[in-house]
C-alpha cells in the first residue's frame, strides 16, 4: 500500500511540474474570474457640449476599474485605449451611432498593440480620462445614452467584457449655428460673420446696437438662442424630448417670435440710448450691467439690464438676463 502511494504520489508531481513548465514556456495562464470587478463611468470636467464638428469640444469621461472581490484583480490595458474599451450611443429611439471614421482605421491596421498589466487588490480602483467623441460621431443635436464595454483581455478577445453604468449626455447645436439656420452675413456686403474673440462689455455693446439698427444676424451672432428658450420650464421639457428636427423648428419658431416682438419683450426693446455701467467676468462666466433708455412721447423710462454671460473657446454668448423698472423721468 505504501508502495502504491509514493508511485501515485510521484506520478502527481511530475504531473505539476510538467504543467509548471508549459505554462512558463508557453507564457500562458490560468483564465482570471472577473466576477468580482465593475466598471464605473462619470462626466469629467462636464461642460456644455457640441456636434462632432464645434473644435475643442470634447466630451472627457472618466473611467474607473474597480475591484469588489477577494482576491487581486489582474487585467491588461493598452497604451491606445481603444484596444481595451469601446463606446456605444444611442437615441432616446434606441437607434445606435456610428463609430468614428479614425476609431475603424485604427483598428483595422495589423500594427502591434502594447499594453501593461495592471493589478488592484480588493477594494481599489484604477482610473483614467477618456474622450468619448474618439469613438463614437455626434453630428446631431439631441440626447443621447452613452454607454462602455471594457474588455480585460484586449479588444481582440471580446468574450471577456465588463459593461459601465449608462450616461444621458445632451448635444446641443454648435454655437455659430444655434442662433439660426442660416448664416449671417455683413449688411450690404456677401462677407460672412463671425463671432470674434472680444469681451463681454464689447458683446453686450455690440448686441445692443444690432437690435437698435434691426440687424437681427448680428444681434443674434452672440446670443446662445437655445440657453434663452430654455428659460422657460416647459419649453425645456418638451426640448428634452423632442428628436433633432423638431430642436430645430422649435429654435427657428422661436427665432421668429423674437424678431417679430411677438414674446419675451424686454430683451428685443429698442432703448434710445444706453451706458454699460458694470462689467464682472471670471475665466468663464461673467454679468454685465447696463442702464437702458426708452423715449416715449412725454417721458423717458429707465431700465436696469443684467446680461449673464459665458465663455466657450474664446467667445463670449449671452444666454440669460434680468431686468429692472428705474422708473421715468
Amino acid at each position: 500500500m505504501n508502495v502504491l502511494k509514493r508511485i501515485l504520489t510521484a506520478i502527481i508531481s511530475s504531473l505539476a511540474l510538467f504543467a509548471q513548465a508549459q505554462a512558463a514556456t508557453t507564457g500562458q495562464r490560468a483564465p482570471d474570474d472577473f466576477s468580482g470587478a465593475s466598471v464605473v463611468i462619470g462626466f469629467h470636467d462636464r461642460t456644455l457640449y457640441y456636434p462632432s464638428g464645434a473644435q475643442d469640444n470634447p466630451i472627457y469621461v472618466k473611467v474607473s476599474i474597480v475591484n469588489n472581490g477577494t482576491d487581486t484583480l489582474r487585467f491588461k490595458l493598452a497604451d491606445e485605449r481603444m484596444f481595451s474599451l469601446d463606446f456605444r450611443a444611442n437615441t432616446i429611439k434606441n437607434t445606435m451611432l456610428p463609430q468614428t471614421a479614425s476609431l475603424i482605421d485604427h483598428r483595422s491596421s495589423k500594427n502591434d498593440v502594447y499594453y501593461r498589466d495592471i493589478t488592484i487588490e480588493s477594494g481599489e480602483s484604477y482610473s483614467f480620462i477618456e474622450d468619448v467623441k474618439n469613438y463614437i460621431s455626434f453630428d446631431e443635436p439631441s440626447i443621447y445614452y452613452i454607454q462602455m464595454d471594457f474588455y480585460p483581455e484586449l479588444y481582440k478577445s471580446r468574450s471577456v467584457k465588463l459593461s459601465s453604468n449608462r450616461l444621458s449626455v445632451d448635444i446641443r447645436p454648435a454655437p455659430s449655428a444655434s442662433s439660426s439656420s442660416v448664416l449671417p452675413v455683413q449688411a450690404g456686403t456677401a462677407s460672412l460673420l463671425k463671432p470674434e474673440v472680444i469681451p463681454p462689455d464689447k458683446v453686450v455693446e455690440q448686441t445692443i446696437v444690432a437690435r437698435q439698427k434691426s440687424l437681427w444676424d448680428q444681434y443674434f451672432l452672440y446670443m446662445d438662442l437655445e440657453a434663452m428658450m430654455l428659460r422657460t420650464s416647459e419649453t425645456a421639457r418638451r426640448y428634452s424630448k423632442a428628436s433633432a428636427d423638431e430642436r430645430r423648428r422649435m429654435l427657428d419658431s422661436y427665432k421668429t417670435d423674437l424678431t417679430q416682438s411677438r414674446i419675451d419683450h424686454d430683451i428685443v426693446a429698442i432703448p434710445n440710448k444706453f451706458s454699460i455701467e458694470k462689467t464682472s467676468y471670471s475665466k468663464t462666466d461673467g454679468t454685465v450691467t447696463v442702464e437702458e433708455f426708452f423715449k416715449h412721447p412725454n417721458f423717458t423710462e429707465r431700465k436696469k439690464y443684467v446680461y449673464k454671460v459665458r465663455q466657450r473657446d474664446g467667445i463670449w454668448q449671452i444666454y440669460d438676463y434680468t431686468v429692472t423698472n428705474l422708473g421715468t423721468e
